[in-house]
């Protein structure tokens, strides 16, 4: 049984954000920023169900996000990140930049004899032991084809940072954070000063309207002074 049938069987257990990381063609240039450099749709924002690219960030500073890697022209990802939202074991992972990377799809390959030796259990793929799975979507029809549902497979994360290659906090993310807390004190400060003004000119407004009153008044209870006659 397919993926895409699997995934129309099991729509209320399956999470919009997992059928994108699955379908998504990431890497593709950002509408929103076809002018800016560094502009592919690298990074999948869970909570938006969406991929995004860098420069999309600012927009989505407090979600939990997600970056895709590039690895022999196929997508990948960090499987430290991928274990926070899925179990990811048993699935052969491969070293990219220091850091263990897994196949989000399964890769085309023609399907051979199946002798002796180690094979996804889904595509039948050559595979190193102790591995039954040569990608993610491969454990995932697996998982649903036996238990008739993703119980077990999924965890529950509260909060995903992006990370680098080396499992840092992303420069863009800090960047996309600093400009945000950035505008967040233009805002106050702009708000509190609007607030000064508001006040400093109801003030002057007052002391003005006051101000002839006061002075007809004093004008009309203070007698005539005539000059002197020498």
């Amino acid at each position: 049984m397919g993926l895409a049938l699997i995934l129309q069987m099991e729509t209320r257990e399956f999470p919009a954000w997992l059928e994108v990381l699955l379908k998504e063609k990431f890497f593709n240039a950002c509408l929103d920023h076809e002018e800016e450099k560094k502009n592919e749709k690298n990074i999948l924002c869970i909570d938006c169900c969406l991929s995004i690219c860098p420069h999309c960030l600012p927009s989505h500073t407090s979600h939990r996000l997600l970056r895709i890697r590039r690895y022999m022209y196929n997508d990948v990802l960090r499987v430290e990140d991928g274990s926070n939202l899925m179990d990811c074991s048993l699935i052969q992972p491969y070293i990219v930049n220091s850091s263990k990377v897994v196949f989000i799809n399964e890769r085309p390959h023609s399907r051979q004899f199946r002798g002796s030796g180690n094979f996804c259990n889904t595509c039948d793929r050559s595979l190193q032991s102790p591995y039954l799975f040569c990608s993610l979507s491969c454990k995932i029809s697996d998982v649903i084809m036996r238990q008739r549902g993703l119980s077990g497979f999924l965890r529950v994360c509260i909060s995903l940072n992006l990370t680098d290659d080396e499992g840092g906090v992303d420069m863009f993310l800090c960047q996309a954070l600093a400009c945000t807390a950035a505008t967040e004190i233009v805002r106050k400060k702009r708000s509190s000063l609007s607030s000064t003004c508001r006040r400093v000119t109801t003030a002057v407004s007052s002391a003005n309207t006051e101000a002839p009153a006061n002075f007809f008044n004093r004008r009309k209870n203070t007698p005539p002074q005539r000059a002197p006659l020498y």
